[in-house]
């Protein structure tokens, strides 16, 4: 069986991060890629991908294209593309994707739903 492998953004690559002493609270709604780094609270409406830093902390329901996760996120997910799981990740809650990549070492609890990508359908 072939070993799939995660690759990590380059955060030069990426238009906003919310730093490592960022703690925000409220809706979170964007288009371009974004990474957390620090702590959210509340609720993330994205069509752009989402990435969680190592040491972030997000307390959300997260709806974004891609959902690439390297910290701590409790509460459900929706990808409408993909979500990756570091090893080290923690998911506390449900995750919806029609692509799901866990690593060694990633500790998720909850169900995942399988929910193919249907033409015309793209955020």
């Amino acid at each position: 069986m072939p070993e799939i492998r995660i690759n990590d953004i380059d955060e030069n690559e990426l238009d906003t991060i919310l730093a490592d002493d960022i703690d925000f609270s409220g809706v979170l709604e964007f288009k371009k890629p974004l990474m957390i780094k620090g702590k959210f609270k509340g609720e993330i409406r994205a069509s752009g991908d989402l990435y969680i830093g190592s040491n972030a902390n997000v307390e959300a329901k997260v709806e974004a294209d891609l959902v690439s996760s390297k910290g701590r996120i409790k509460g459900d997910i929706v990808a409408h593309s993909r979500v990756e799981l570091f090893s080290g990740a923690e998911v506390e809650g449900d995750i919806t994707t029609p692509d799901l990549v866990i690593e060694s070492g990633c500790e998720f609890n909850g169900l995942c739903k399988m929910k193919t990508k249907k033409a015309g359908t793209a955020k």
